[in-house]
């Protein structure tokens, strides 16, 4: 399904309907969200203007994971979504996005990065 994001709303203050001035537009074009889950690591690759690119994670099975103490980075696979400030629902359908809390062989880190827009599954220790 294509979402368009168009910059006015369709109806008037009075009840009217506004009628489209003009055709879709390639910059109006939007998506549906990512919902990055656990299991085999699968990325989408997404065109956009400029010739630029967006990395998008739909499977993420390996995090970036940052430990405060020794000043490291390390890969470590991602076993489940401990908690999530955003949505409360996204713990038990173990859904990543920006902030919440995963559990790693490292212990528990928080996601820093966003997935759906990044590429990639970067978080710190906790």
């Amino acid at each position: 399904m294509v979402v368009i994001h168009r910059g006015r709303m369709s109806k008037k203050p009075t009840g009217g309907v506004y009628h489209p001035v003009g055709r879709k537009r390639k910059y109006e074009l939007g998506s549906q969200p990512t919902s990055t889950k656990i299991g085999k690591h699968k990325v989408k690759v997404v065109d956009l203007k400029s010739s630029a690119i967006k990395m998008k994670v739909l499977v993420a099975e390996y995090a970036n994971v940052y430990d405060p103490k020794s000043k490291k980075y390390t890969k470590t696979p991602i076993k489940t979504v401990a908690e999530c400030p955003a949505n409360r629902h996204f713990v038990r359908r173990n859904i990543i996005v920006k902030g919440a809390i995963i559990q790693t062989d490292a212990g528990k880190a928080r996601v820093t990065s966003r997935p759906g827009q990044d590429g990639t599954v970067n978080a710190i220790l906790v």
